[in-house]
């Protein structure tokens, strides 16, 4: 059987780990930052860290052709090299306005190298082994968001210093940027025969009720991933607890994911996206529902254990949706619907705080889980049953 762990895959999947860990680093912490450094009310919060995903997003159906039409390691390289260099913008970064450019612009090579970094782990995999690579490839995301708030918060706490923060964020990417210039590709020609604009070149029609109920998820997600820190500092007075939060959901993110690729290998990809739905709605009613330290952790987990069965079921039924030729288009239509979720639960997110209070802000994250689950039972599997391809 070919090797799964050979040496470029494993370089890949470690330069993709630093990118994350250097990115969850300062997620969660943000919120603090800009607070505490600027005195930017909630409402600007949420419209300063928007901008990111604003730019991310606008990158990513782009990054696929551009991948696809010049020579792979490259374009990775120079995506990469950017996105290291901008957190040094962060520590020039003097006044709320100039660090809302800098985060906006970060966007950018930030949704550009995560295409780039996934397409490059795809050449290097063997074919017999691509859909386990690709499982395992995600979980480098899910450790990174086990080990980086964690890891912020004590050093926050220890130091008070967000500027070794930002240091360390540039450190570590710098280190995936290196590891990725030893990586070997095979070589390829470039496509060239392709359309150069058209809709269904950048979006996958077919998936666009899958693509309703992914906003949906990734909405409540980045209520959860932004606000979480500040909220549990100013609302349940929870003091540098939120790295063991993050670890407990990246924990039940990781161990849902390994157990569901059982399930998916079955074929019963509706049933285990249902679940990983539920499961994560109970999780976000548990922790907005019951104030106290023990629902905060107790939920972190549950939410956890479903996103992880979710996000790879529903992975699949983009993929499935599509004809061999466009599984490309597939994953960024995946990836641009939940920057859009995540990016309206950044904004609404911090604008419903500045009015009503970060509380409410969970609740309406709930909120938009439920109407993803009702969704998805309504209509989704069902369309999806009748739409989905075989090879």
């Amino acid at each position: 059987m070919d090797k799964l762990w050979n040496s470029n895959y494993t370089k890949v999947w470690m330069a993709n780990f630093m990118l994350f860990l250097s990115f969850m680093l300062l997620t969660p912490l943000f919120p603090l930052y800009l607070s505490e450094t600027f005195g930017a009310d909630k409402q600007t919060i949420g419209i300063v860290l928007f901008g990111y995903t604003i730019t991310a997003l606008l990158v990513r159906p782009f990054s696929g052709f551009i991948v696809d039409s010049f020579p792979r390691k490259t374009v990775l390289l120079i995506c990469y090299s950017i996105f290291a260099l901008f957190f040094a913008g962060y520590l020039a970064a003097g006044s709320l306005v100039l660090f809302a450019v800098v985060r906006t612009l970060h966007g950018a090579p930030f949704g550009a190298t995560t295409v780039a970094n996934s397409t490059v782990a795809i050449d290097v995999l063997a074919s017999s082994r691509r859909t386990e690579g690709i499982t395992y490839y995600g979980l480098a995301n899910n450790i990174a968001t086990a080990i980086g708030p964690t890891v912020a918060i004590y050093i926050l706490d220890f130091t008070g210093s967000f500027t070794l923060l930002f240091v360390l964020s540039l450190i570590l990417a710098s280190v995936g940027f290196i590891i990725n210039t030893t990586v070997k590709l095979p070589e390829r020609e470039p496509q060239k025969e392709r359309p150069v604009l058209s809709l269904d070149r950048f979006f996958l029609l077919e998936a666009w009720s899958e693509s309703i109920l992914m906003i949906c998820f990734g909405a409540s997600w980045g209520v959860l991933s932004t606000y979480v820190a500040i909220y549990a500092k100013q609302d349940l007075n929870i003091i540098g607890g939120t790295g063991l939060f993050f670890f407990l959901l990246a924990l039940g993110l990781i161990l849902s994911r390994l157990a569901g690729t059982r399930i998916l290998r079955k074929g019963l990809i509706t049933l285990n996206a249902g679940i990983g739905m539920v499961v994560s709605l109970i999780g976000y009613f548990l922790f907005v529902s019951v104030q106290a330290e023990w629902a905060y952790y107790t939920s972190a987990l549950i939410i956890g254990l479903g996103n992880g069965r979710m996000f790879p079921s529903v992975q699949n039924m983009f993929i499935n949706l599509a004809p061999n030729n466009r599984r490309g288009t597939a994953n960024s239509t995946l990836l641009v619907s939940w920057d859009v979720g995540v990016g309206l639960g950044v904004l609404s997110g911090g604008a419903l705080a500045q009015v009503l209070g970060y509380h409410a802000s969970f609740w309406c994250a709930w909120g938009t889980t439920l109407a993803g689950v009702v969704w998805f039972l309504a209509y989704v599997r069902h369309s999806y049953s009748h739409s989905e391809l075989h090879d």
